[in-house]
Order: structure tokens, then C-alpha cells, then sequence
């Protein structure tokens, strides 16, 4: 839930890429596509509305608004940049308001998939899935590891769920990320949905993102997470491709 003093939240993550690269990763349509989100019908119309029409470079430099006041700034860290998020405060506009957890999570799947993308499969297209379910329920999926620990590496093959093994990407609040050695490596985030107008009783979601599978390879893994998907969340939306 957003702060009850209306403080700003800040997003943070470090990437092992020059300062040019990353900001370049926020301008040019073809490298957002590569992290933002996850593919579907409108997602150019999508990056063009947030960060072309409706964003704004400040003087400063690599220093980015998008629209509802949200503030991108990278500055360069040793072996790195650190890109850091700084949300508009809640309370000046009641539309975005309401979605206000939404965007904070959501920016928190993006910037870790950004980071993915960039360290480890840098000018790579990607093809993702995209898994929902509203209602109460287990939340994000934790994927059968008990304390996953960013940085180490998890194997949990044949336990009979679409993941077999990696790395533990990163660990949130709400949200779990894993690498996929067998998705090129991939990246799977696995999160809670906040209560939302759209989501009122909450629920769960993960971004599945693959790399270098071809159509028949990648009909497979779609399969292997519906299933797993439909089973742990029944009654769940078909996935998002």
C-alpha cells in the first residue's frame, strides 16, 4: 500500500552497463521494447505514450518525467549506473491514484527486467508470456523455494512446476524473479497484484521472458506454464503472448 504521509516511493536498481547504454535503453523505441512490460497487441502504442508523447527530458542530464509525475535519474556507479525511480507523491490526481500500487509494482518488474536484459542478454529480442489471476488466493508464486536469496542459484527440477532451474534474480516485498537456464536463460517475475479498481480483491501475475526459442520450442513452454498456471490459479485468464 502507498505511504499514509503521501511520502514519494523510490525504485532502485544497479546495472552492470555504462550510463549511455541505459538511457539509451529508456529513448529509443526498439531497446524499450526489449524490457518494458510484456508483448501485446498495443505495446508500441504503450512505449510511445510513456516514454515519447507524454515524457520529458530534463536540463540535466540523463534525467527523464513521464507522465503523473513519475522521475527516472541515472547517475554513473562504480562497475555500473544506478537507475532510480522517484514516484509522484499520492493525492494530486485521484485517476492515477488508484492505480498507484499497480505502477509501483509494475515499475519494479520493469526495471529489474531492464537490468535482465542489459547484463544479460544485451540487443537480444525477447518473446514473453504474460500470466494473471484475480481473486484471494496463494499470491506471487514462489515456485517451490523456501528462502530464495538474490544471486544464489536454485535448482528444483522435477518438482513438477514450469521451472527447473537458475538464478534468484531478485526478491521484493511482492515480487520474486528467477533466470530460467532453459529460456535462453529467460527471467520469470512472479508477483502479488495489489487491490486495485481493476483488481479488487488482488491476486497474482509473473512476466515470463525467453530468448532464442524458436516457434515450436516456445509453443512448449507456453503449454507448460498454462497448465501450471491454470492449476495453481484456477480460473485464471488465458496467458498473454
Amino acid at each position: 500500500m502507498t505511504d499514509t504521509n503521501n511520502a514519494p516511493v523510490t525504485i532502485e536498481v544497479t546495472i552492470a552497463a555504462p550510463v549511455e547504454t541505459v538511457w539509451q535503453s529508456l529513448r529509443d523505441p526498439a531497446w524499450i521494447r526489449r524490457w518494458h512490460g510484456w508483448h501485446f497487441d498495443g505495446l508500441d502504442e504503450e512505449v510511445e505514450y510513456i516514454y515519447g508523447s507524454k515524457a520529458t527530458e530534463s536540463t540535466e542530464p540523463y534525467v527523464l518525467d513521464v507522465d503523473g509525475g513519475d522521475r527516472f535519474v541515472l547517475s554513473e556507479q562504480a562497475g555500473g549506473t544506478r537507475v532510480r525511480i522517484t514516484r509522484a507523491a499520492p493525492g494530486g490526481n485521484p485517476e492515477w491514484d488508484a492505480y498507484y500500487d499497480d505502477i509501483t509494482e509494475g515499475w519494479t518488474s520493469f526495471l529489474q527486467q531492464l537490468r535482465f536484459a542489459l547484463e544479460r542478454q544485451p540487443g537480444r529480442e525477447r518473446r514473453t508470456l504474460f500470466l494473471s489471476a484475480d481473486g484471494a488466493g496463494p499470491g506471487k508464486a514462489s515456485f517451490d523455494l523456501d528462502t530464495p536469496v538474490p544471486g544464489e542459484r536454485y535448482d528444483v527440477g522435477g518438482q513438477g512446476g514450469p521451472v527447473d532451474s537458475g538464478e534468484v534474480w531478485f526478491v521484493s516485498a511482492h515480487q520474486l524473479g528467477l533466470t530460467l537456464d532453459d529460456l535462453g536463460p529467460g527471467l520469470v517475475v512472479s508477483g502479488a497484484k495489489p487491490v486495485s479498481p481493476t483488481s479488487p480483491d488482488g491476486g497474482a501475475m509473473a512476466i515470463v521472458s525467453t530468448y532464442g526459442l524458436d516457434d515450436r520450442a516456445f509453443s512448449a513452454v507456453r503449454d507448460r506454464w498454462s497448465r501450471w498456471w491454470s492449476s495453481t490459479y484456477p480460473g485464471a485468464a488465458d496467458p498473454v503472448e
